[in-house]
């Protein structure tokens, strides 16, 4: 006998074959199974799934019935592997129902890209090869008696803790959550982290814990502490990491070993939101504010709300930490009576004692948040870059042995090459947006679609020689910055060392925990750098940050640019003064033409309450979210007529779906326009919004609405399209 078995695939939603396959097996399969079916020439893997195509699919009701005979029988069955469990796939079906993709290929993308690619005997022999090393490691720890085991094991240092610590431990244990950690930056939120996961781990025998960051750049150090804290009592494999930054073969032991339960702590970035770990009780959600957290290519998820989702499902404690929260969640966290939904954690103060070390509360030194400093660069000398007051506060710095740290959100020597005669600037042939000249390898390049060429020597148009940089990049704030400190020697004597962290000076393995170690040593004296450095790290001795040119997002179009930039701005003044002996004098310079603004005003004091109730108020009155609840249809064509076309078409003809007359009511869509930047890699760009004050009316719409788009793609008006796509709760717009 053989059983028909719905098998899904890693195929996009506006194909022909966006829904479960069906295909035949001698065996009847568990849903979760991994196989290898024939699609075409070639062999792919995919997931047995639950059941078969949705009758009620206009895709799938409009297909002709299925012959058996001719079916495909599955080519192979990856029966080393443990099918992937229910919950598992009831996220991958939520998360592709509602950001509007096919479940096979949110299901797909989020398995490791070496498990798609072994064949089954490869993954065989690694599946052997891994339950030999961790029986191996058993059999070692069961041979000897358990006194001396423990007595072998050094027992994992817990520090003291403070009593707003204490107290958020305590109402994290005592409820059910969602819970918002909302502590200043400083305040020992990785401690609570890691105390909420250790007893979890010492009640319950076999749970599991995913924690999440929003960048790679942040998982070394703190999967360093984890393993420090963790790895001598549950071993090495205890503590596995999870992110694109890994190679194909570390990615698939660490999914491995999260999906045996061998792994009971998984740190991550948002891929790991999918992560397999069928004993889950405990998802944190470190810097949850962090826009790192939104996927903006394939499925468009934001990984924060699907560990919402995904701790609802599972029935485990979620609980998402920061000191500058997402306007979202701070009014999720709002009081219960209110309808908030979320539990807030306060943790005001910090703490500046040597947190590696400390046994007892005497050691927890409260230590002072950064004093703000406003540079009115109105009446600093014209061209001024660094302005004296902050140039002297620098050589302070120097002279003293501390540490001083300059953020500049954008990187290369200069933003734009430009000719004085004929005004030629470094456009890009193939964006709309110019070229950044990079001064170290006399390049041009493009930071959208990748062009480079070297330097001109003479303007292309009119062969001016005097061709010069317009504005500046961390890249020549360096240079910049060397000269003026040339004759300002460190207290030994030596001259002056500036180090630049941004994605230049890191595309090389290994260069960032090399750059990162030289700061933590003390041998840097300035850093310099983009929004890479301004976050999470825990830099000991570093007492001023200056941030440069920040006005820019204060008059943007983007309605979330103001919270963008008092997360960022909050997140990096609070590199400064972390250790207790310092922070007394720690300050954090901010060089603005307009110093008088509220968000300056509100960050002078670090009061993030204020300047969240401030904006939550701009949102209620404007109908933004969180207070309505929007998605942008994009579009992608040869050329913007065509892009425009389509969505204006697809706009125009929604009226006409009876399904969706009555939610039409409820729905705002809105003309076609281009994006920000309108052509990338010669392609097209427009998008369209669409809003609404439910989002229960918003999903139904876009649901309905999606065979329209699938149908107009092939319209003469919109010849030219290459792609679209369904971005649901834009960070971007």
């Amino acid at each position: 006998m053989r059983y028909r078995v719905p098998v899904l695939l890693h195929t996009p939603a506006y194909s022909q074959v966006a829904l479960a396959l069906s295909y035949l097996s001698p065996t009847l399969l568990a849903p979760g199974t991994l196989v290898r079916v024939p699609l075409g020439q070639r062999e792919l893997m995919g997931v047995v799934w639950d059941t078969p195509p949705d009758p009620g699919d206009s895709r799938a009701a409009s297909a002709a019935p299925l012959d058996p005979a001719k079916l495909r029988p599955i080519a192979a069955v990856l029966d080393g592997v443990p099918p992937l469990s229910a919950n598992w796939r009831k996220l991958i079906d939520f998360a592709a129902a509602y950001y509007q993709r096919a479940a096979g290929e949110v299901a797909l993308a989020a398995l490791p890209p070496q498990l798609r690619d072994l064949s089954t005997v490869q993954l065989a022999r690694r599946l052997k090869r891994a339950k030999t090393q961790v029986q191996a490691t058993r059999n070692g720890q069961a041979e000897r008696p358990q006194g001396l085991i423990q007595a072998a094991q050094p027992l994992p240092i817990f520090i003291a803790t403070s009593p707003e610590q204490t107290s958020a431990i305590d109402q994290f244990h005592a409820n059910s959550g969602p819970f918002l950690l909302f502590g200043a930056t400083g305040s020992g939120k990785t401690e609570v982290y890691m105390r909420c996961t250790a007893d979890l781990l010492a009640t319950q025998g076999t749970a599991q814990a995913l924690v999440m960051v929003p960048e790679i750049n942040l998982t070394p150090q703190l999967e360093a502490r984890f393993k420090a804290r963790f790895g001598a009592q549950y071993g090495e494999d205890a503590v596995v990491s999870l992110h694109s930054g890994m190679t194909p073969a570390q990615r698939l032991k660490s999914w491995l070993a999260a999906h045996s339960g061998v792994a009971r702590i998984v740190l991550g970035t948002r891929m790991s939101v999918f992560a397999s770990m069928p004993q889950l009780q405990l998802i944190i959600v470190d810097e949850e504010h962090d826009p790192s957290y939104k996927s903006h290519e394939g499925a468009r998820y934001s990984a924060r709300d699907l560990a919402i989702y995904r701790g609802r499902l599972e029935g485990a404690k979620v609980m998402l930490g920061s000191a500058t929260p997402s306007l979202e969640s701070w009014y999720h966290s709002r009081p219960q009576s209110e309808g908030g939904r979320y539990q807030r954690l306060h943790m005001p103060s910090r703490i500046g004692g040597t947190a590696t070390q400390a046994q007892d509360t005497a050691a927890l030194i409260s230590a002072t948040l950064p004093q703000v400093r406003r540079v009115d660069m109105n009446h600093q000398p014209k061209g001024c870059v660094i302005s004296p007051p902050l140039l002297d506060a620098i050589v302070q710095r120097v002279t003293r042995g501390e540490q001083s740290m300059v953020f500049l959100n954008r990187r290369g020597y200069a933003p734009v090459l430009s000719c004085g005669d004929c005004d030629w600037k470094s456009s890009c042939p193939h964006c709309s947006a110019y070229r950044v000249f990079h001064k170290i390898d006399r390049t041009l390049r493009c930071h959208h679609c990748g062009f480079t060429e070297r330097v001109p020597r003479a303007c292309p148009d009119c062969g001016n020689l005097d061709i010069a940089p317009l504005g500046r990049g961390t890249e020549r704030l360096e240079e910049l910055l060397a000269a003026l400190l040339a004759d300002s020697p460190r207290p030994d004597g030596r001259p002056v060392n500036i180090v630049r962290i941004d994605a230049d000076t890191t595309r090389f393995k290994g260069a960032l925990e090399s750059q990162l170690a030289q700061v933590h040593a003390g041998e840097v004296d300035v850093l310099v750098g983009t929004q890479m450095i301004a976050k999470g790290h825990d830099f000991r001795r570093i007492t001023l940050v200056a941030a440069l040119n920040p006005d820019n997002a204060l008059f943007s179009s983007d309605f979330r640019a103001p919270e963008r930039l008092f997360g960022l701005l909050m997140q990096a003044a609070g590199r400064a003064g972390r250790d207790a002996s310092q922070s007394g004098h720690s300050e954090m310079w901010l060089q603005t033409f307009h110093p008088t603004h509220p968000l300056f005003e509100a960050l002078k004091h670090h009061d993030y309450p204020a300047f969240a109730e401030s904006q939550l108020h701009e949102r209620q009155q404007a109908g933004m979210p969180p207070f309505s609840f929007q998605a942008l249809v994009r579009a992608e064509a040869r050329t913007q007529e065509a892009a425009q076309a389509f969505l204006n078409l697809a706009r125009q003809a929604a009226g006409t779906l009876a399904q969706a007359a009555t939610m039409l009511e409820h729905i705002t869509l809105y003309p076609a326009v281009p994006m920000g930047i309108q052509r990338v890699a010669n392609i097209e760009r427009s998008q369209m919004l669409i809003e609404s004050a439910s989002r229960l009316a918003l999903q139904r719409f876009l649901s309905v609405w999606q065979a329209l788009l699938h149908s107009h793609r092939s319209l003469p008006e919109c010849r030219g399209l290459l792609r679209w796509a369904i971005d649901v709760d834009p960070l971007l717009i």
